[in-house]
Protein backbone atom coordinates (compact mmCIF):
# COMPACT_ATOMS: atom_id res chain seq x y z
CA UNK A 1 0.00 0.00 0.00
CA UNK A 2 1.41 3.38 -1.03
CA UNK A 3 1.35 6.39 1.33
CA UNK A 4 -0.12 9.64 0.00
CA UNK A 5 0.50 12.64 2.24
CA UNK A 6 0.05 16.40 1.93
CA UNK A 7 1.05 19.26 4.17
CA UNK A 8 0.25 22.96 3.78
CA UNK A 9 2.18 25.27 6.10
CA UNK A 10 1.56 29.02 6.11
CA UNK A 11 3.35 31.65 8.17
CA UNK A 12 1.38 34.76 9.14
CA UNK A 13 1.91 37.63 11.53
CA UNK A 14 -0.34 37.91 14.58
CA UNK A 15 0.73 41.14 16.25
CA UNK A 16 4.42 40.83 17.15
CA UNK A 17 4.36 37.03 16.82
CA UNK A 18 4.82 34.96 13.67
CA UNK A 19 2.45 32.01 13.74
CA UNK A 20 2.29 28.86 11.64
CA UNK A 21 -1.01 27.52 10.40
CA UNK A 22 -0.96 24.03 8.95
CA UNK A 23 -3.25 21.44 7.43
CA UNK A 24 -2.32 17.88 6.54
CA UNK A 25 -3.64 14.63 5.18
CA UNK A 26 -1.85 11.33 5.52
CA UNK A 27 1.28 10.72 7.58
CA UNK A 28 2.95 14.13 7.35
CA UNK A 29 2.83 16.52 10.30
CA UNK A 30 4.20 19.69 11.85
CA UNK A 31 5.13 19.47 15.52
CA UNK A 32 4.31 22.44 17.72
CA UNK A 33 5.64 25.89 16.91
CA UNK A 34 8.73 26.85 18.89
CA UNK A 35 10.18 30.30 19.55
CA UNK A 36 13.79 29.87 20.75
CA UNK A 37 14.77 33.18 19.11
CA UNK A 38 11.72 35.14 20.27
CA UNK A 39 8.23 35.74 18.87
CA UNK A 40 9.48 37.05 15.52
CA UNK A 41 10.84 33.71 14.25
CA UNK A 42 8.64 30.62 14.23
CA UNK A 43 10.50 27.28 14.23
CA UNK A 44 8.77 24.11 13.02
CA UNK A 45 9.81 20.47 12.73
CA UNK A 46 8.32 18.53 9.82
CA UNK A 47 7.80 14.83 10.61
CA UNK A 48 6.90 11.84 8.43
CA UNK A 49 6.19 9.04 10.94
CA UNK A 50 6.65 6.12 8.48
CA UNK A 51 10.25 7.29 8.16
CA UNK A 52 10.74 6.85 4.42
CA UNK A 53 9.27 6.40 0.96
CA UNK A 54 8.97 3.37 -1.31
CA UNK A 55 7.41 2.85 -4.74
CA UNK A 56 4.16 4.75 -5.19
CA UNK A 57 4.50 6.90 -2.05
CA UNK A 58 4.04 10.63 -2.53
CA UNK A 59 4.73 13.49 -0.14
CA UNK A 60 3.50 16.91 -1.23
CA UNK A 61 4.68 19.82 0.94
CA UNK A 62 3.63 23.45 0.43
CA UNK A 63 5.09 26.32 2.47
CA UNK A 64 3.96 29.94 2.21
CA UNK A 65 5.27 32.95 4.11
CA UNK A 66 3.32 36.21 4.27
CA UNK A 67 4.95 39.65 4.21
CA UNK A 68 6.81 40.41 7.43
CA UNK A 69 7.13 36.80 8.59
CA UNK A 70 10.18 34.68 9.38
CA UNK A 71 9.93 30.90 9.60
CA UNK A 72 12.35 28.03 10.00
CA UNK A 73 11.55 24.46 8.93
CA UNK A 74 13.68 21.41 9.66
CA UNK A 75 13.24 17.64 10.05
CA UNK A 76 14.31 15.27 12.84
CA UNK A 77 15.91 12.81 10.42
CA UNK A 78 16.77 12.13 6.81
CA UNK A 79 14.13 11.59 4.14
CA UNK A 80 14.73 7.97 3.16
CA UNK A 81 14.06 6.60 -0.31
CA UNK A 82 14.03 2.82 0.10
CA UNK A 83 14.57 0.00 -2.39
CA UNK A 84 11.62 -0.44 -4.73
CA UNK A 85 10.82 -2.55 -7.77
CA UNK A 86 7.55 -0.66 -8.12
CA UNK A 87 6.50 2.80 -9.23
CA UNK A 88 8.29 6.05 -8.46
CA UNK A 89 8.45 7.41 -4.89
CA UNK A 90 8.01 11.19 -5.12
CA UNK A 91 8.57 14.05 -2.69
CA UNK A 92 7.57 17.51 -3.94
CA UNK A 93 8.17 20.70 -1.96
CA UNK A 94 6.80 24.04 -3.14
CA UNK A 95 7.83 27.21 -1.33
CA UNK A 96 6.24 30.62 -1.98
CA UNK A 97 7.57 33.68 -0.18
CA UNK A 98 5.80 37.02 -0.35
CA UNK A 99 7.78 40.27 -0.53
CA UNK A 100 9.44 41.04 2.79
CA UNK A 101 9.22 37.51 4.17
CA UNK A 102 12.06 35.23 5.19
CA UNK A 103 12.31 31.42 5.38
CA UNK A 104 15.05 29.08 6.54
CA UNK A 105 14.45 25.71 4.81
CA UNK A 106 16.84 23.31 6.56
CA UNK A 107 15.70 19.68 6.29
CA UNK A 108 18.19 16.90 6.86
CA UNK A 109 19.46 15.06 3.80
CA UNK A 110 17.57 12.81 1.40
CA UNK A 111 19.11 9.35 1.74
CA UNK A 112 18.90 7.07 -1.30
CA UNK A 113 19.13 3.37 -0.61
CA UNK A 114 20.40 0.93 -3.21
CA UNK A 115 17.77 0.06 -5.85
CA UNK A 116 15.52 3.00 -5.00
CA UNK A 117 13.23 4.48 -7.64
CA UNK A 118 12.66 8.06 -6.52
CA UNK A 119 12.39 11.73 -7.36
CA UNK A 120 12.86 14.74 -5.09
CA UNK A 121 11.47 18.07 -6.36
CA UNK A 122 11.99 21.49 -4.77
CA UNK A 123 10.37 24.58 -6.34
CA UNK A 124 10.98 27.97 -4.70
CA UNK A 125 9.09 31.12 -5.72
CA UNK A 126 10.27 34.37 -4.18
CA UNK A 127 8.60 37.72 -4.67
CA UNK A 128 10.99 40.71 -4.84
CA UNK A 129 12.40 41.43 -1.38
CA UNK A 130 11.80 37.92 -0.03
CA UNK A 131 14.74 36.02 1.48
CA UNK A 132 15.37 32.28 1.51
CA UNK A 133 18.18 30.36 3.12
CA UNK A 134 17.91 26.71 2.22
CA UNK A 135 19.44 23.51 1.04
CA UNK A 136 18.50 20.19 -0.49
CA UNK A 137 21.20 17.63 0.25
CA UNK A 138 21.28 14.09 -1.16
CA UNK A 139 23.38 11.18 0.09
CA UNK A 140 23.66 7.87 -1.76
CA UNK A 141 23.82 4.66 0.27
CA UNK A 142 25.26 4.06 3.70
CA UNK A 143 28.94 3.39 2.98
CA UNK A 144 29.98 3.29 6.65
CA UNK A 145 27.41 0.51 7.21
CA UNK A 146 28.72 -1.32 4.13
CA UNK A 147 25.48 -0.52 2.26
CA UNK A 148 26.68 1.39 -0.82
CA UNK A 149 24.42 2.79 -3.51
CA UNK A 150 25.30 0.59 -6.49
CA UNK A 151 22.24 0.97 -8.69
CA UNK A 152 18.83 2.53 -8.74
CA UNK A 153 17.09 5.61 -10.04
CA UNK A 154 17.03 9.00 -8.34
CA UNK A 155 16.12 12.32 -9.96
CA UNK A 156 16.70 15.67 -8.27
CA UNK A 157 14.82 18.77 -9.46
CA UNK A 158 15.60 22.18 -7.94
CA UNK A 159 13.93 25.23 -9.43
CA UNK A 160 13.48 28.95 -8.93
CA UNK A 161 11.03 29.62 -11.80
CA UNK A 162 12.47 31.95 -14.43
CA UNK A 163 15.86 32.07 -12.65
CA UNK A 164 17.30 28.62 -11.98
CA UNK A 165 16.61 25.04 -13.01
CA UNK A 166 18.77 22.12 -11.99
CA UNK A 167 17.89 18.53 -12.81
CA UNK A 168 20.01 15.51 -12.28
Amino acid sequence: MAWQANLNLAYARHGARVVARHEHSGPLRILQSLYPEGDGICHNVLVHPPGGLVGGDTLDIAVQAATGTHGLVTTPGATRFYRSDGPLALQTTRIHLQAGSRLEWLPLEALCYNDCNAENRLVMELEPGAELLGWDITAFGLPNANLPFVQGSFAQHIEVPGVWLERG
